[in-house]
């Protein structure tokens, strides 16, 4: 085991606790300005190097054949192998991952997506109707469902399924956080949470491979790689990843909005001109950055930043400390209604940029242009909260209030 560079304690920037207030930007503005990469601790035997200069994650994200996504890409699983290693198209390299995911990628193209629109809305009406008829309600919590009932009308999954596994997956993603805690504590929440989305898919695996359709887990099951249709277990691993792909975008970029740009008039600009609403939502993405890290394995000796990195070594990429590095986004802390460029990596970059990023922008412009449309007046009602989690960061309560425009 490395020992650590700079005396960084246990956790360090794998503590979800770090991230329950916002004290962690600091750290990666710290880290960022440094002139190399520093070697943090995850637990007592596993470490990593921290990526946060925008260049250096966009190198190691584009370059597949240098970091390899199949050992594992998230920090709760450092130093265990992979399961879903070759399988899942996140956890996949190319080539084998270009051919997994083009006929999904198709699927969720911009056309497809735009098919959908009148759909998206009449879910988004829904789920934000509460604000209408009460004047208040916890906007992170209607959030966190959005993405589960726009998922779950693409694969057409039961509505009455959507709130057991918007816990679950919330629960496979912040296994740290007391709401999604289990008996046995975290990794035991992730065993468990992973047992019952995996055993919820093979149940709709087998109805669905009767019943074929034109809904995403139909094409799924009708994908041909190696020249052969997807395992059953290849098929439920890309269902919860699809998915889960969904939870953890979509809710984070209006939640950030609403928990940081109440009440300093970038709202009220936003509905006076909603001409910006394309790049508004993609600055949202950059600020919010609600991916928070993504993590690699080196398959050779290179370098990054001026840093010898040995061939096994775990590389983590911190998406929100890039997409704020002032070297490529100018004022990079001010929301810019009309920042152009913006190539964020909210999404990632390279071979694993989200499969499903046209669908969670065409949702959250349909999301923005009805608050702005039928609501003023927004303001907080109640205490925000953080989820606590190194990987997603996002709020999990934020009550807010708004008056409907006659």
């Amino acid at each position: 085991m490395r020992e650590p560079d700079s005396g960084c304690p246990v956790g360090g920037l794998a503590d979800p606790m770090l991230y329950t207030s916002l004290d962690f930007r600091e750290r990666w503005d710290d880290l960022r300005d440094l002139d190399h990469l520093e070697w943090q601790q995850a637990d007592e035997r596993n470490g990593f190097w921290s990526v946060l200069k925008y260049h250096d994650a966009d190198r190691v994200l584009r370059d597949a054949a240098t970091f390899t996504s199949e050992r594992g890409t998230l920090l709760n699983i450092i130093g265990v192998e992979d399961p879903a290693g070759g399988r899942q198209i996140a956890a996949t390299d190319p080539p084998r991952h270009t051919i997994m995911r083009a006929r999904l990628q198709k699927a969720l193209s911009i056309k497809a997506a735009e098919r959908q629109h009148e759909l998206i809305r009449d879910l988004i009406l829904e789920i934000i109707q509460p604000l209408a008829d009460d004047g208040s309600f916890d906007f992170a919590q209607a959030m966190l469902m959005l993405p589960v009932a726009v998922g779950g009308e693409m694969m057409r999954l039961p509505r009455s399924d959507w709130p057991r596994l918007e816990k679950l997956l919330n629960a496979s993603i912040a296994p740290d956080d007391p709401e999604y805690r289990m008996p046995g504590g975290p990794r035991s929440t992730l065993d468990q949470a992973h047992r019952e989305l995996f055993a919820y898919f093979q149940d709709i695996y087998h109805e669905r491979h009767r019943n074929l359709g034109d809904d995403l887990i139909s094409v799924l099951i009708t994908t041909e790689v190696d020249g052969r249709t997807m395992t059953p277990g290849e098929v439920m691993s890309n269902c919860y990843s699809v998915l889960l792909g969904a939870v953890v975008t979509t809710p984070h970029s209006p939640n950030y909005v609403m928990s940081e740009h109440i009440g300093d008039g970038l709202l009220e600009k936003w509905a006076a001109d909603q001409s910006v609403t394309v790049s508004a939502v993609e600055e949202a993405l950059r600020l919010a950055s609600p991916v928070s890290h993504f993590m690699r394995y080196a398959v050779k000796d290179t370098e990054v930043h001026g840093t010898e990195i040995k061939a096994g070594d775990a590389v983590v990429t911190w998406l929100g400390a890039a997409n704020r590095d002032e070297e490529v986004f100018p004022d990079a802390q001010r929301f810019d209604l009309r920042r152009r460029p913006n190539k964020h990596l909210a999404f990632g970059i390279g071979p694993h940029y989200c499969v499903g990023h046209t669908l969670a922008r065409v949702t959250l412009r349909i999301l923005f242009t009805e608050l702005l449309t039928r609501f003023t007046g927004f303001e907080p009602a109640g205490e925000q909260v953080r989820m606590h989690s190194n990987f997603i960061s996002g709020y999990k309560h934020l009550p807010i209030a708004a008056k409907v425009i006659a």
